[in-house]
């Protein structure tokens, strides 16, 4: 796919050995616990605050994460899949056009989880070089499947770009980031009305 994949340390990577669940539980309740702290403190708390929120030791926070942006990014990762895996359940249970703006708010939940990453992320170090590469590499696929399905449904005008439709719901969700997801989903929804708005356009001009 042409996207460099992100491994978590250690209890994701599944190369050695199969993760336990004890340990995978640890990994979720750290995750949690990061985006919580980091949301509140900012990305440079201290990682026995992290620990504390999640009810484990310091140790094992660096057994999983030895460095502050492995725990940084691996919150991304685990981000990115969720919404991934997100457009798949929704594009099971719901008619398209309702799928599409169900995992459009999806990403303003994505973006909201960024709240207090922006120092790191916006560092210029280079153990985030490769974090929009993959970002963009999961969701716009996710996002051309549903679009796809919602065109061929006359729900919305076809040959919308997945990309591009993608960035421009990133960036109108923006706001999320800074504790205003309110914002960010009245944006998002006028924008996803406006390719339904076309659609319907189309349709009555295709009545004879």
């Amino acid at each position: 796919m042409g996207t460099r994949e992100i491994h978590l340390p250690e209890a994701a990577s599944g190369h050695e050995r199969p993760v336990r669940a004890d340990a995978r539980r640890n990994v979720d309740a750290l995750l949690r616990a990061a985006m919580t702290v980091f949301a509140g403190a900012g990305v440079d708390a201290p990682m026995r605050t992290i620990a504390r929120e999640a009810g484990v030791g310091v140790g094992t926070i660096y057994r999983h994460f030895p460095q502050r942006s492995d725990l940084i990014k691996a919150i991304i990762q685990r981000e990115v899949d969720a919404c991934v895996a997100a457009a798949t359940t929704l594009a099971a249970s719901q008619k398209p056009a309702d799928a599409l703006a169900s995992w459009v708010q999806r990403l303003v939940d994505f973006v909201a989880t960024k709240r207090g990453l922006g120092a790191a992320l916006h560092s210029g170090d280079p153990a985030y070089q490769a974090l929009p590469d993959y970002v963009l590499g999961q969701l716009t696929p996710a996002l051309a499947h549903l679009l796809d399905a919602a065109a061929s449904a006359g729900a919305i005008r076809p040959g919308v770009d997945a990309g591009e439709l993608l960035l421009a719901t990133l960036r109108l969700a923006a706001p999320a980031s800074d504790g205003d997801a309110a914002q960010a989903r009245r944006m998002v929804v006028l924008l996803v009305d406006g390719l339904r708005f076309q659609a319907e356009e189309g349709a009555n001009t295709g009545v004879g």
